[in-house]
């Protein structure tokens, strides 16, 4: 793979951390010339790294048919190769762990993913005393992404909002054991204090981990 340069890493671990963007907004994010980011997108997308759309590939624009006049605004996402590349370095240690907790027994992994979210839910229970779901979501993305997972908040569906993960420090682990991926949609849903709905995940293939949350129903808990 060809070396990348500091500049070019920059705007990697920008669309890490904030997700699908267009060159105008990358220029803007990292003060450069559009000339610049261009050519630092295109080493990237040399490399593998970088995936070019003409829409973003989550969240209510990829949902959305309606287009203005003239030619769709490209943005740049990352690949699965970018984002181990970006992200976190610690994933074949623990897909090596995983692998063998998984030949003490058929229930090993399950029971160590819950222990994983119970450890999360535990450290974040005052998330669960907060009056309203919305701020339960906004301190559960701010300690997700103390995690990590390059998190924030994205515009739902109607009364609803979502929950975007850029990264997942275990992806490799989740993608060849969804149990990790289940509790921790459980997890969410214990926080917040309502069903959630896991719409993608990183570990199934897709650009970020993306969790509908409804606004409008009370605790379930």
């Amino acid at each position: 793979m060809k070396i990348l340069g500091s500049a070019a890493s920059n705007v990697g671990r920008v669309l890490l951390h904030q997700g699908a963007m267009t060159p105008i907004e990358l220029a803007a994010q990292l003060e450069l010339t559009s000339a610049a980011i261009r050519k630092h997108l295109d080493t990237l997308t040399e490399a593998g790294l970088v995936e070019c759309s003409e829409r973003a590939p989550y969240g209510p624009g990829a949902l959305s048919a309606s287009r203005g006049r003239g030619r769709p605004a490209r943005v740049f996402s990352l690949t699965a190769k970018g984002r181990a590349t970006f992200g976190t370095r610690q994933e074949s240690l623990a897909l090596s762990a995983v692998k063998y907790l998984d030949q003490q027994g058929s229930d090993a992994v399950r029971e160590f993913a819950r222990t994983l979210a119970n450890s999360f839910i535990e450290r974040n229970a005052s998330i669960m005393q907060l009056p309203t779901i919305q701020e339960r979501v906004e301190a559960l993305v701010g300690s997700l992404d103390q995690d990590g997972y390059a998190a924030e908040i994205s515009q739902g569906l109607g009364e609803s909002t979502q929950i975007c993960q850029h990264h997942c420090p275990i992806g490799d682990v989740a993608a060849e054991y969804p149990q990790l991926c289940e509790e921790e949609t459980k997890m969410i849903s214990k926080l917040t204090g309502v069903h959630v709905t896991r719409l993608a995940t990183i570990a199934k293939g897709a650009p970020i981990c993306t969790t509908l949350v409804p606004l409008t129903r009370r605790d379930t808990a």
